[in-house]
């Protein structure tokens, strides 16, 4: 079938890449000049099956209560006048009961599982490099009650197969290292020693570059402005672009389309009736150089009581984390980014480069539970790929795998409720 797939970040391109290894004519459409360029820019960089803990669980209301009104709380509200914030929010205290929150859990775990699969396979078919380490996840704690509620969570994974294994605090320094100088003690801490890191951006473009070169299309600079649609079907996509000035419009026509439009895919598809609880979280990064490199880690590492990821990339050290709802907006936050500086500096005092930093914020479309919406709409030959939240680069190749299997009919290997 000949598939256009809409948004080129690591969701888009690694859908095109299978649809296109499925035998698929696939043409991708984004309004970058480039592929991952905007949500999968600058992310924290980590494969983290062991991530899969959903926001909303019966310990979150609370917490989102506490950090009301705190300007660099890891989970901050910016309460708007806006429907869809507050349909979004009461469909997360929806998913915040035991039940709920289990079941998240679960589905979120079989699908990273087979997602690192489908990236381990991808890497040793097409042999990219990405800043790429298989050196684990440490999840740290430098405070005991966090820690202690982390064993549950440790353990329920590995009830499903995920080898999160709980680390004293001995364990967790000999794992790395570089926390020994931290100027809080790490009391404890639990390691998936199968997870990963690397660099979103670069897999995005390497893969893409790839796929161009056998015969997927790629048109950059290039808007979406709607959805056509004919009966219970989409007879197009309208497009506009710029040429000499001018601007173009354009219906491309294909048998099926893919949304994998991250947070804008809501706005989208609203135009053809389909409401989708995504939000847009925004996320903050910090990308500093490291020059001494034996002061830096290079186990890629979790500090969830402040909700940061630490990743190695190369001569870099990516910190980033902290959601903030509020809306659309990309605006930099200086308090915020200087919270990654502050608790990264307290944990790693030694590493020159902090006044050098490299700051950053992106949109992650957030779903109530956590779950990303992947599978058929309910028109025909519209489908769905979007909503991943903070594990985009995690989910990424498996659901992109599941969602050309679906397209081609077929049903995909991992349990997950599909659309």
């Amino acid at each position: 079938m000949r598939v256009i797939v809409l948004g080129a970040g690591v969701v888009g391109v690694t859908s095109a890449w299978f649809l296109a290894q499925a035998g698929h004519e696939v043409t991708v459409v984004d309004r970058e000049p480039a592929a991952g360029l905007e949500t999968s820019y600058a992310n924290g960089g980590q494969i983290s099956v062991c991530h899969a803990e959903p926001w909303a669980n019966p310990k979150a209301p609370w917490k989102t209560l506490q950090w009301l009104g705190e300007e660099d709380a890891p989970l901050l509200f910016r309460l708007k006048m806006d429907p869809a914030q507050w349909r979004w929010g009461l469909r997360f205290l929806q998913e915040c009961t035991p039940a709920r929150a289990r079941g998240n859990l679960q589905n979120l775990v079989r699908l990273g599982l087979y997602s690192r699969a489908q990236l381990q396979q991808l890497r040793a078919d097409t042999g990219l490099h990405y800043d790429e380490l298989s050196r684990g996840i440490l999840h740290y704690y430098t405070d005991e009650a966090d820690f202690d509620a982390a064993i549950p969570a440790a353990a329920a994974m590995r009830e499903i197969g995920l080898d999160r294994e709980v680390k004293n605090a001995a364990e967790c320094l000999a794992i790395e290292p570089a926390l020994a100088k931290s100027r809080l003690p790490i009391v404890g801490g639990t390691y998936t020693s199968t997870d990963e890191s690397g660099d979103a951006r670069k897999f995005t473009e390497e893969l893409a570059a790839l796929a161009a070169s056998r015969g997927v299309a790629f048109r950059y600079q290039t808007r979406v402005t709607r959805l056509k649609q004919a009966g219970d079907r989409i007879a197009g996509v309208e497009v506009e672009y710029d040429d000499d000035g001018d601007t173009v419009t354009e219906l491309l026509q294909a048998d099926a389309y893919l949304v994998c439009l991250g947070s804008y895919s809501p706005l989208l598809m609203k135009q053809v009736g389909i409401t989708l609880d995504i939000y847009p979280a925004k996320g903050y990064s910090a990308t500093i150089p490291v020059a001494e490199t034996d002061l830096a880690p290079t186990v890629s590492l979790t500090d969830d009581g402040y909700k940061l990821v630490f990743s190695r990339l190369g001569d870099r050290l990516r910190v980033a984390g902290t959601a903030e709802f509020n809306g659309y907006n990309l605006e930099l936050n200086e308090v915020r980014c200087q919270a990654l500086i502050q608790r990264t500096s307290e944990i790693f005092p030694d590493i020159a480069g902090y006044g050098d930093a490299e700051f950053w914020c992106g949109l992650r479309p957030a779903t109530p539970g956590n779950l990303p919406y992947i599978g058929q709409s309910r028109i025909a030959n519209l489908y769905l790929n979007t909503g991943h939240g903070t594990l985009g680069w995690t989910e990424s190749c498996g659901s992109a795998h599941a969602i050309a299997e679906l397209v081609s009919g077929r049903r995909p290997e991992v349990e997950f409720p599909f659309l």
